[in-house]
């Protein structure tokens, strides 16, 4: 049986594959297509939305946890650099976006699409790297009751983010991503979330990747 994976792993596989299909979409935008340059940053604003709360809670709750248990103190500050780096990548590719919904044309366009290509190095390589050196470490702690009460910190602010992120984590996801997530929260609750409550989820982005 193929092992589950984490809530880490399945966001940072929603991560990717969002960056990789921005890339694909603005590599394939006709010329003079506004509309189409629109959707492809409201999908970027997401995901930007989603990957800054992600590494804005690891900073303050997960990274100061694990070095409270004598964690390679060098190892985190690494993971917090890299989120620096993973920021400026992310604005980067927020400015040149707005270039090409004021001007769709192809030289735009190809120019966000290598912007993105950028950012994908930036983000892959941090995603890979946490998730070689801090995942296994880190998932030993899933039965620590401090750890546990700590990951409810994580957690999005309001039912409605939650619903819209859960609902991204699922827009594209393979099976294993989504049989993941379901071994972690009951699927009743992850089916009701997404149809019912992730409504700014499936009204604005996700008619960008149909």
């Amino acid at each position: 049986m193929t092992e589950q994976l984490s809530m880490n792993q399945i966001i940072h596989a929603a991560v990717r594959r969002d960056v990789s299909r921005t890339e694909q979409a603005l590599r394939e935008l006709r010329e003079g297509d506004a509309a189409r340059a629109a959707q492809i940053r409201t999908a970027w604003r997401n995901l930007q939305r989603e990957l800054t709360h992600h590494h804005e809670a690891e900073d303050e709750h997960v990274w100061p946890f694990l070095e409270s248990r004598g964690f390679d103190l060098t190892l985190l500050e690494e993971m917090e650099a890299e989120h620096v780096a993973m920021k400026q990548a992310l604005a980067a590719v927020s400015t040149s976006l707005d270039a090409v919904v004021a001007a769709p044309t192809a030289v735009n366009a190809t120019a966000a699409a290598d912007e993105v290509a950028r950012a994908r190095e930036v983000i892959n390589g941090h995603l890979d790297h946490e998730e070689r050196d801090v995942e296994g470490p880190m998932g030993a702690l899933h039965d620590d009751p401090e750890f546990r009460e700590l990951t409810k910190k994580l957690r999005p602010a309001s039912a409605v983010d939650a619903a819209n992120a859960l609902a991204w984590m699922q827009d594209g996801a393979g099976e294993r991503e989504l049989s993941s997530l379901r071994a972690a929260i009951p699927g009743p609750v992850v089916t009701v979330m997404t149809r019912v409550v992730a409504r700014r989820y499936r009204r604005e982005v996700a008619p960008v990747w149909r």
